[in-house]
């Protein structure tokens, strides 16, 4: 098998929440999207969990160029945190526990039977299969029902159907977040548009049906246009 390329893309309605995966892997003409989802998560696990099923769905040793737009995740591979913290049992260089060790060692395998090059993009910036990565993450997590063991297991597994009750209770959305973002006021670099943790409707009060985050400061930035009233929600 010659070069592959791989996208991916985590989503998650909250954080921690429903989640989805979502993954477009490329070699020569052939095309291949993969997804799922989960009922409880984290965004970070998702993004992780993308790029493990990417490699993990090749059959054969192979060059391979995977793009995320998670620094989370492309720092920890190519700069090495990975193989560190499982080299000290999973324990970072301040002294405080990996989070993720689970999927961070699945990865890890599976990267160590390829050769893999990882790139970051900025996500929500126009790049065509990072925009569809997004969509088939999104896509997949809603009414998602499978278990994310290895965060359940970590944090006690909520009851049956938990996850789905507390998204039950979001106020209607948007079905499309907005393409383009202001810039960041503090790095000055372009913002990402988010969707935030669901919650309890009070009446005669507001909320935002999206907010702004930034992906290098990790500020968030709550826009006046996003602000929505309870008492409008059928």
């Amino acid at each position: 098998m010659g070069h592959v390329t791989i996208y991916t893309d985590g989503a998650c309605a909250g954080n921690p929440g429903p989640g989805g995966y979502g993954v477009v892997m490329l070699a020569g003409e052939r095309r291949k999207e993969l997804s799922g989802g989960f009922r409880l998560t984290t965004n970070n696990r998702m993004e992780i969990l993308a790029a493990i099923v990417g490699l993990e769905t090749l059959k054969i040793s192979c060059p391979v160029t995977i793009h995320s737009d998670s620094q989370y995740l492309v720092n920890a591979i190519s700069k090495g945190w990975a193989r560190r913290w499982r080299a000290r049992d999973w324990v970072k260089q301040d002294g405080e526990k990996a989070k993720n060790p689970d999927l961070w060692a699945r990865l890890l395998d599976a990267c160590a039977k390829h050769h893999v090059v990882v790139h970051w993009v900025r996500g929500h910036a126009g790049n065509e299969e990072n925009e569809r990565c997004d969509q088939l993450a999104v896509a997949a997590l809603q009414g998602a029902t499978a278990v994310d063991e290895g965060y359940e297991r970590d944090v006690g597994a909520p009851a049956a159907g938990a996850a789905q009750a507390t998204l039950a209770l979001a106020p209607r959305r948007p079905i499309d977040l907005p393409s383009v973002t202001p810039d960041c006021r503090e790095c000055h670099v372009p913002l990402e548009a988010r969707i935030p943790k669901p919650k309890k409707p009070k009446p005669g009060s507001y909320y935002y049906a999206w907010y702004y985050l930034c992906p290098r400061c990790g500020r968030q930035f709550m826009p006046e246009e996003a602000k929505r009233s309870w008492d409008t929600e059928s």
